[in-house]
């Protein structure tokens, strides 16, 4: 995240150095040029040797070559200038990128560093809330009422909060943890295995798989198993009759015939805690985890939403 902002600092700082050194510099070149063009000529006594002269020492066509000579000059000095100027600009834009550089560093570090102080303290934070979460849910269901409606939405209402917390914790944990361990895996079986995981909770649905991949792929299992797992929740719950899952070489897609995500709302479907429908149970979470969790692995994953809405992991 911090990379990219500092190299678009770096592309909007050079962007506004090029744009002032193309103005400033065409402005020069047409003045020198036009000053040029007025400027008289001075021809040295020795260019007469090159001409021919008639018999009173009159050359013939002395005023085509002054004329000539007076070409060639501008044209040389046109040509000089103008690989001076080019010359100038790729320096001073070297030197713009440098210090551009070491500039967007300085302005970045205070941010940066507050966001870390920020990712350590939610993943603390999680893991400490994790365990009084856990005693509660022991003691609800150790205390075995039934039929207590306030018990049921303490039940509720702490599974919630179990959920929120975990994907915090998840969130966290993937934010702080950038290393990624690669393993040879074959991909179509493995994506097989997590789909299988998923028919008892298709609820009469329709999963169609289109596996095209069945030889070993270098890749990080924990991540794509998790990806893959917030990908079919987000379907499940937003589907209406069928969803599909296809998977090849180097992409897998997961659709849902589902409601279509408004244009205006597609652009902030991974944003965290962001929720395209409000009236979904979910925390908002999810998708931000899964978008995480790509670039960590430097995958790419993508949303457009027409017929169906389908998501897009490329890796």
């Amino acid at each position: 995240m911090f990379k990219r902002l500092r190299n678009k600092l770096i592309l909007i700082n050079l962007g506004i150095t090029s744009f002032v050194i193309v103005v400033i510099f065409s402005t020069i070149y047409m003045i020198s040029t036009r000053a040029a063009e007025n400027r008289p000529m001075k021809i040295q006594d020795t260019a007469r040797d090159f001409v021919d002269v008639d018999e009173d020492g009159i050359p013939d066509d002395y005023e085509d070559f002054i004329n000539f000579s007076m070409r060639q000059e501008k044209k040389s000095a046109a040509e000089n200038l103008l690989v001076t100027l080019i010359c100038s600009g790729i320096a001073i834009e070297i030197v713009v990128v440098i210090v551009s550089w070491f500039m967007a560093e300085e302005a970045i570090k205070p941010v940066k560093n507050a966001y870390e102080a920020q990712k350590v303290f939610v993943a603390n934070a999680s893991h400490e809330i994790k365990t009084p979460l856990a005693a509660i849910s022991a003691n609800l269901e150790a205390a075995d009422i039934k039929n207590n409606k306030w018990i049921e939405n303490v039940e509720k209402e702490t599974a919630k909060l179990t959920t929120l917390n975990n994907g915090l914790l998840c969130l966290a944990k993937t934010d702080l943890v950038t290393e990624v361990k690669l393993e040879e895996v074959e991909l179509g079986e493995l994506t097989n295995t997590i789909l299988k995981d998923f028919e008892p909770r298709l609820n009469g649905k329709k999963l169609t798989r289109q596996i095209n991949i069945g030889k070993k792929v270098q890749i990080n299992r924990t991540d794509y198993e998790q990806l893959l797992g917030i990908l079919m929740d987000n379907a499940i719950k937003y589907s209406n009759k069928s969803i599909t899952v296809k998977l090849s070489e180097h992409s897998l897609s997961v659709s849902n015939d589902g409601k279509k995500i408004p244009n205006d709302k597609i652009a902030y479907i991974f944003d965290r805690f962001y929720q395209a429908d409000k009236s979904s149970d979910g925390v908002g979470l999810g998708l931000s985890i899964a978008k995480s969790l790509a670039e960590r692995n430097h995958w790419q994953l993508h949303v457009h939403s027409v017929k169906q809405t389908v998501f897009t992991l490329s890796f």
